[in-house]
């Protein structure tokens, strides 16, 4: 019996620069099962994530949503079940979408429309739960967040997150396997979405595969400047973290390491793919691969995500599905990511989201016919500092949050890219002729108009001192929560127990 719906995979990495793809002609990165797929689908070149961080990212991509919209602007903060996900409109269009591995989302509700979920995320359901959070062995601590630490404690070693992805592989080879061989599947579809950790950081890797790409890698093309020559906003960023004066054998030893994690990912992707053809439903599969946002990877002076360079707030995208859509394509329009979001619910007769504004993608794929407005937004909010770390500090100090909050707020309109920083002057960048965003035109008299133009675009129904407030509100709630998750120890209902054991950095090696 033939299908009415197409199978969907989803697969979703952490932290994948979009540039390190071997189709996209990096000599630093291996990727020959994503080269593979890009050539029997699309990819896509200007795919902008809504929030260069984590959970803000991944909520607005599964609800179609703004950080705005759904309040969910850091990484501490809960989507609210009532909001629909694409996986309540892809079980609205008649799948029974199944999750397995990375969510990254706090709370209860740790589904949101999903049928099933296996193999969960390594965080705690809830925040200031005193059972073990999950976090890396005591000389790896604070590796796997913007620290200076994890740019000293990388090269070759081993991550839990990779034996996380390890399992995720297994788990969904088996799941493909088992509804295949189930005769009751024969008239029905799969709507399967992974999560990956990879390649997000530790910067490590193991030590084959790092001695593999530390000979391949080298220097960040886009120096560091010197602190004072960067904009304020990003000077305080950099002294935060202890990112200043980032040395070049520590900028050799993550880049080879985050080109073997990306390889490591790649390989585990490429598994999936051969239990596809080994079903012989590989051309019946739209599959669709992203990631949460990007990883500076040194450029600029940079690591991990959290600003607006290209290289943080854009991610790699490719849509397959031989049987209906164009092969070995490269689409440059300006794409916001929830669009790809619509695009995988058109594909699938899926219902739309009730209030997205993502625009799908189909018929561009189908015939490049079509038009298309080159516009993408993103938003960076984060917590007030003066409020963020009282109550008993229960969270720690946390990086992200500066006295005042942080509101910033990026648009990209066709080459034109703005920048906006509440109490700081905005940035301006013509990418077209300036890809590598080395000139801010800011003071540029030519750029006036279309500064003003843009600083509205940025400005409509999104006011940074309302923010502000709303955020300290929510963070009296959080806390709240937090106190009572620390003395009712709530049991998680679905996580993965990652074992620090499973760490190791190249200070572990015998052969340092």
């Amino acid at each position: 019996m033939e299908k009415n719906k197409p199978n969907l995979l989803f697969i979703k990495s952490d932290q994948h620069n979009f540039r390190y793809m071997g189709h996209r002609g990096n000599t630093e990165a291996e990727t020959p099962n994503l080269d593979e797929l890009a050539s029997r689908g699309a990819t896509f070149t200007n795919v902008y994530c809504h929030s260069p961080i984590c959970v803000p990212s991944r909520v607005a991509f599964l609800t179609g949503l703004m950080p705005s919209e759904t309040e969910v602007w850091t990484n501490d903060q809960i989507l609210n079940s009532a909001t629909p996900t694409y996986a309540h409109a892809l079980g609205a269009g008649g799948y029974r979408p199944v999750q397995i591995g990375r969510m990254h989302l706090n709370g209860l509700d740790q589904y949101h429309g999903f049928s099933e979920r296996y193999v969960g995320d390594h965080n705690r359901n809830f925040l200031g739960s005193p059972r073990d959070p999950g976090t890396h062995q005591e000389h790896m601590r604070g590796t796997a967040g913007p620290n200076r630490i994890s740019l000293i404690q990388s090269g070759a070693g081993r991550s839990a997150y990779e034996i996380h992805d390890r399992i995720v592989t297994d788990r969904t080879v088996e799941y493909i396997n088992q509804f295949c061989s189930n005769s009751n599947n024969e008239s029905h579809s799969f709507a399967l979405s992974v999560g990956y950790m990879l390649p997000h950081q530790p910067y490590v890797c193991q030590k084959e595969i790092y001695q593999q790409f530390r000979d391949k890698v080298k220097l960040p093309e886009i120096k560091e400047k010197k602190l004072e020559d960067y904009h304020p906003y990003l000077q305080w960023w950099k002294e935060n973290t202890g990112s200043t004066d980032i040395t070049d054998e520590e900028n050799l030893r993550c880049k080879a390491a985050y080109s073997g994690l990306v390889f490591s990912l790649d390989c585990m992707i490429g598994e999936i793919i051969k239990c596809l053809k080994k079903n012989e439903i590989f051309n019946e599969t739209i599959i669709v691969y992203t990631s949460d946002h990007g990883d500076q990877v040194g450029e600029h002076g940079f690591w991990w995500k959290q600003t607006f360079y290209e290289d943080s707030v854009k991610v790699p995208t490719i849509i397959s599905y031989p049987k209906m859509l164009r092969s070995n394509i490269e689409m440059n329009e300006v794409i916001n990511h929830f669009d790809i979001t619509a695009t995988m619910l058109d594909l699938t007769n899926s219902p739309t989201l009730p209030r997205s504004q993502g625009k799908s993608l189909k018929n561009m794929l189908i015939s490049d016919s079509n038009s298309w407005e080159n516009v993408a937004i993103s938003e960076y909010c984060m917590d007030d500092s003066n409020f963020a770390n009282v109550s008993g500090n229960l969270g720690g100090r946390d990086v992200h949050a500066k006295p005042g909050g942080v509101q910033n707020k990026m648009i990209r309109r066709e080459e034109w890219k703005l920048i906006f920083y509440e109490g700081y002057k905005p940035q301006i960048f013509n990418l077209k002729e300036d890809p590598q965003e080395l000139h801010d035109r800011v003071d540029d008299p030519k750029t006036k108009e279309i500064k003003a133009t843009l600083i509205n675009e940025v400005l409509t129904n999104w006011n940074p001192t309302e923010i502000h407030q709303r955020m300290i509100d929510l963070k009296k709630d959080q806390l709240m929560q937090q106190e009572w998750a620390k003395n009712t120890d709530p049991d998680d209902k679905l996580r993965w127990n990652l074992d620090p054991l499973n760490d190791s950095s190249r200070l572990d090696q015998a052969d340092r």
